[in-house]
């Protein structure tokens, strides 16, 4: 197979963080607004998740529209996970943080023991990308968790969640380009845009009363859906305009 994740460019970052938003927001509209409740809804979009995963798994290659729906299901059913256990289980943030942060490492050295490598530009297998794939939703998860103990249970709120989690990507980015370790550099990266995604989601959608813009979930998701289609069919038709100007890729 070809490499099945896309060149990390500033486009990937936009729609990472806007699908993480995505998830916060649309799993709030359709648990509470809609009235399908946490389970329902949890239940329902694994079932999206298993068909987009059924999808990708059997592409051969990088389809924008594929990969991209299947991080934005990934991002409800994380959201969905951690909420399940700090709403129905009554588990707290800081139990369900430290879990999910061991099974993350727990997944990373697993997969680099298989693999030897925990880069993305190497996932040319289906065992890699099961391994990527499982690793992408703990870090849904986790981010979930983190972002909810930082903003709710230690108190930052909705703005400086924004401020908090967006200075510390912007800090792994400088290291990066000061000579960190790039794998390190963008799972570490890919794990805070979760929170930020989270906190500009609630940030966006919730209440004046609450800290929020008011714009509500279904305006906030609808918007932020807008745009992720709009630069994936870019991508997509950017894509195959370079395919053809280079008929030897």
């Amino acid at each position: 197979m070809l490499n099945k994740v896309p060149e990390v460019t500033a486009i990937f970052w936009i729609i990472k963080i806007l699908s993480t938003t995505v998830g916060e927001t649309g799993a709030d509209y359709l648990a509470v607004h809609v009235g399908l409740g946490a389970t329902v809804t949890a239940t329902i979009m694994v079932c999206f998740l298993a068909l987009a995963l059924f999808l990708q798994l059997r592409a051969w290659s990088y389809i924008p529209w594929i990969y991209w729906l299947t991080v934005v299901l990934v991002s409800v059913v994380g959201t969905q996970i951690t909420d399940l256990l700090t709403d129905k289980l009554e588990i707290s943030l800081y139990a369900s943080t430290a879990v999910f942060a061991g099974a993350l490492a727990a997944t990373f050295a697993i997969w680099y023991r298989a693999e030897r490598t925990l880069s993305i530009r190497t996932i040319i297998t289906t065992r890699r990308e099961l391994f990527y794939w499982g690793a992408i939703l703990v870090t849904f998860a986790l981010g979930t968790a983190a972002g909810d103990l930082a903003t709710e249970a230690l108190g930052l709120g909705f703005q400086l969640g924004v401020v908090a989690f967006g200075s510390l990507i912007a800090l792994i980015a400088i290291a990066w380009h000061l000579g960190a370790n790039p794998v390190l550099a963008f799972w570490l990266a890919y794990i805070l845009t979760r929170p930020l995604g989270a906190s500009l989601g609630d940030l966006l959608s919730q209440s004046r009363n609450y800290g929020g813009v008011g714009l509500g979930t279904i305006y906030t998701s609808i918007a932020f859906l807008t745009v992720i289609v709009a630069l994936v069919t870019w991508v997509t038709f950017e894509g195959d305009r370079t395919s053809k100007a280079d008929p030897v890729r």
